[in-house]
């Protein structure tokens, strides 16, 4: 695939006559250790909406034409960072150094051989790289060795001191600075080897700043956000689940009548190989369906004899125990029982209350309400009940 970079209109009119520039190569950074973001392993390899951050960006990167690209890791990180890159294209991994500095340094040389006309360096936190972004900086490379993407500030600032406002700062003037940086590949490299300033540089347009290179200032976009403390993750985590579930049982004579776990006095029961609460079978089903595991019968099979005449609430303890080892629990149920008889209005408050007992919920979180179908089909004819549900589940670290 030809990964040269396609100028677009927005490159001024002095530099349409130059050449297209050839294909860019990309450093990300990923040499932290990024403890502020409270995740058992360096936030840049942490897993966030189904991949490792630093998989973002350098899927990111590779999709708007950048090769090689180099990855600086921390030491001894090698196999968690060939995992989480693993199948990108071009990707090498470089040892970083002891401060953000010195590992785009290490990452900028490991590509000197390849001598690239530009070099994107980006950081492994932003997981987003829109591609408008990156055509931004590469035009602006045309006429200047540096460009940076940035935002407007937006909030009023304050200078503080000891914990008081000492002064103010004129935010028309300031920028929020965002990455991916981009300059001319030996530019750069030159500005980093020469550089002798603070051990911690904040970023690469410091540098080149400080070798009195220009560095051209373009639109930056908010998804380029930069993922730093713990709630900076909770969007990683699994959306809700859904699932639904729908149960019929006939009446018969000399059976119990159990709805919702509770028993109910009626001339006739239901008929089934456990102790057939429709109410339950339905919930069941709507939790086994969130999780993807199948219906009721697949685990519980009529043809088992250790079933008969079983409390449909050892089958909700059983859903409710593979939901929370699929990493969910209980939003919340809403179930709808389908009857002409009996009356369920007198034993709902029963009903959701052992509903909500057998689901390890509050109360709040059942709802159980009757309908019936005026008098039409087999539920109309008082031949059987039917039962409908609609089970939410939510990810246990949001409960």
């Amino acid at each position: 695939m030809d990964c040269e970079y396609d100028r677009k209109a927005l490159a001024p009119a002095t530099a349409m006559s130059a050449p297209t520039p050839a294909r860019f190569a990309a450093v990300i950074v990923a040499a932290g250790q990024g403890l502020r973001a409270g995740q058992p392993l360096p936030k840049q390899f942490a897993r966030w909406r189904g991949k490792p951050v630093v998989r973002h960006a350098a899927e990111a990167l590779v999709a708007a034409g950048a090769g090689p690209l180099t990855v600086a890791i921390p030491e001894g990180a090698d196999a968690i960072a060939r995992d989480a890159l693993a199948g990108i294209p071009e990707v090498r991994l470089v040892t970083g150094g002891a401060t953000r500095q010195a590992s785009v340094r290490l990452a900028l040389e490991a590509l000197e051989a390849d001598a690239p006309t530009f070099a994107l360096i980006h950081d492994a936190a932003r997981p987003h790289c829109p591609v408008d972004v990156i055509e931004r900086l590469l035009d602006a490379l045309v006429v200047n060795p540096g460009a940076i993407p940035v935002l407007p500030v937006v909030d009023s600032l304050a200078l503080a001191e000891g914990g008081l406002m000492a002064g103010s700062a004129d935010r028309d003037v300031l920028r929020r600075v965002q990455t991916p940086q981009a300059f001319r590949y030996d530019a750069i490299l030159s500005a980093h080897r020469r550089w002798t300033g603070a051990a911690a540089a904040g970023d690469d347009a410091q540098v080149a700043r400080a070798a009195g290179l220009a560095v051209a200032l373009v639109d930056g976009d908010e998804r380029l956000r930069k993922l730093t403390f713990a709630e900076d993750f909770m969007d990683a985590l699994p959306f809700p689940r859904v699932g639904t579930g729908y149960d019929v049982h006939r009446l018969a004579e000399s059976e119990e009548l159990w709805l919702c776990g509770v028993r109910l006095d009626h001339d006739r029961g239901l008929a089934g190989h456990s102790d057939a609460d429709v109410a339950l079978h339905a919930v069941v089903d709507a939790i086994l369906g969130a999780t993807g595991q199948g219906d009721i019968g697949q685990h519980f099979p009529p043809s088992d004899p250790q079933w008969r005449g079983a409390p449909s609430s050892r089958f909700v303890e059983h859903a409710v125990k593979l939901a929370r080892e699929a990493g969910y629990g209980i939003g919340n149920v809403d179930l709808t029982v389908i009857c002409e008889a009996p009356k369920i209005g007198p034993h709902r408050d029963a009903m959701r209350a052992r509903l909500a007992d057998l689901l390890g919920v509050a109360i709040e979180a059942v709802n159980v309400k009757a309908t019936t179908t005026e008098r039409l089909g087999f539920t109309g004819r008082g031949e059987g009940i039917a039962a409908q549900a609609v089970a939410t589940l939510v990810p246990l670290e949001r409960i």
